[in-house]
């Protein structure tokens, strides 16, 4: 079979694929997430015609103009599973072109295809193998679940786009229309830790035995970890996102994969971002294994990971130990994203730890994030009944199995110095010491 021909049929512009898909009132559209997110369908799309037009996205790395315009307003809807930059701000703004939609990562995809099934998949794929297979590149969070469910495929073929191995084949019988394109695939840059970060991840570092699997969630404290384990031996990774901070450690030698019980020898993700370098160690690397949120993120599949710990973040955790990591009081920040799944399924595993970690203050120093209960209209990432270890830069405590009485005054211990006594004097306000 000359799939070379196939490909070639269904090569067109941009402008005309925009026009077939669209046409009719009320489609929706899935986009591929954070770096695979197809930037020539979002930076034209304004200038088409449409009604009544959903679109849901992840991770959102760009700014395009269809979501921003306020003329757009009532015509067009982004439905993000995850807050960033970009839906952030136009959320705030309130011209009502973003909403949120509450989800467990593992399960994002699956809900939707059962209760609100889209009609279109629009995203990035490496280039077409002999085979005729492109590959979904550096996602397949809900990616290849919505290939296989939707009316029509448009991949936008990027050369950019790593190849990557696992569950990420898509073949070119399966594709509606190709765009080819040639712009670069988003980075986003190790952040430099902070001193509190480095005091943080000193304590995290020692909760990380020998053998054990991790996973690191996004963010400046995730990130200073990898810094404080290059005395371990035979880790493991079995995680949401690839970060390149997993990648400096296998090469130092630290990350050997060896002693896993699921998938040994593999790094195990759903997802990549991280700097132009990671992108290319993934390329065609039979270490590395993308497979589908649904599998990666499912706590029944992290728990099968011997001494499996899960790293995350949070924005402010309470005396009774409700962790919120998505919203600042009413106000809509991130997602939940995988953070519950990965805590569960650590703390599910043999000899597992979930670490939440987050600094003692924020606004330089004049606000606690350890607080006495959540504001209203915060989000509960992680239920108080599930939360195991929490570690700030004043130290580490283990609340799980503890009571009421018993969280409240270890939690008061790694605050702020100088917020201890209101937080003391607060919880005797309401009964909780």
């Amino acid at each position: 079979m000359d799939y070379n021909e196939i490909y070639r049929r269904k090569v067109v512009d941009i402008d005309t694929a925009i026009k077939r898909v669209l046409d009719g009132d009320g489609k929706t559209i899935v986009l591929g997430m954070a770096a695979m997110e197809p930037q020539a369908f979002l930076k034209r799309i304004h200038e088409h015609e449409f009604r009544n037009l959903r679109v849901f996205s992840c991770l959102d790395m760009i700014d395009f103009e269809v979501m921003e315009n306020p003329k757009f307003s009532g015509h067009f809807l982004n439905e993000s599973w995850f807050y960033s930059g970009p839906t952030r701000r136009t959320a705030s703004s309130g011209i009502g072109t973003v909403t949120y939609i509450p989800n467990n990562l593992h399960a994002a995809g699956s809900d939707k295809l059962l209760n609100d099934k889209p009609n279109i998949y629009w995203g990035i794929a490496s280039p077409m193998d002999k085979h005729g297979y492109l590959t979904l590149s550096l996602s397949v969070v809900y990616e290849k679940d919505m290939v296989e469910n939707v009316k029509n495929v448009v991949l936008e073929v990027n050369p950019n786009a790593p190849r990557t191995l696992g569950d990420t084949q898509i073949h070119i019988s399966d594709v509606d229309y190709i765009i080819e394109v040639d712009y670069p695939i988003p980075t986003i840059q190790n952040p430099q830790p902070t001193e509190e970060d480095k005091r943080i991840a000193e304590y995290i570092a020692e909760l990380i035995k020998d053998g054990s699997t991790i996973q690191l969630g996004i963010g400046g404290i995730p990130n200073a970890v990898s810094f404080f384990l290059t005395d371990k031996h035979d880790l493991g990774i079995h995680t949401e996102m690839l970060t390149q901070g997993m990648i400096d450690l296998l090469n130092k030698g630290v990350i050997t994969n060896r002693k896993k019980t699921l998938w040994p020898g593999k790094m195990v993700c759903t997802f990549g971002l991280g700097e132009r370098s990671m992108y290319d160690f993934v390329d065609d690397n039979p270490g590395v294994i993308f497979l589908r949120g649904r599998y990666v993120n499912d706590p029944n599949i992290i728990a099968k990971n011997n001494k499996m710990v899960s790293i995350n973040t949070a924005l402010m955790v309470d005396l009774t130990g409700q962790v919120c990591s998505e919203s600042i009081g009413k106000k809509h920040y991130s997602g939940t994203g995988g953070q519950l799944d990965t805590h569960r399924g650590a703390t599910m595993a043999k000899d597992g730890k979930g670490i939440i970690a987050l600094h003692s203050t924020t606004k330089n120093g004049t606000i606690s994030k350890i607080v006495t209960f959540l504001p209203e209209g915060s989000g509960v990432t992680v239920p108080r009944q599930d939360v195991d270890w929490i570690v700030t830069e004043y130290g580490t405590v283990h609340i799980r199995g503890k009571s009421v009485k018993e969280r409240a005054k270890m939690l008061i211990s790694i605050a702020a110095p100088e917020f201890r006594e209101e937080l003391t004097k607060k919880a005797r306000m309401y009964n909780l010491i």
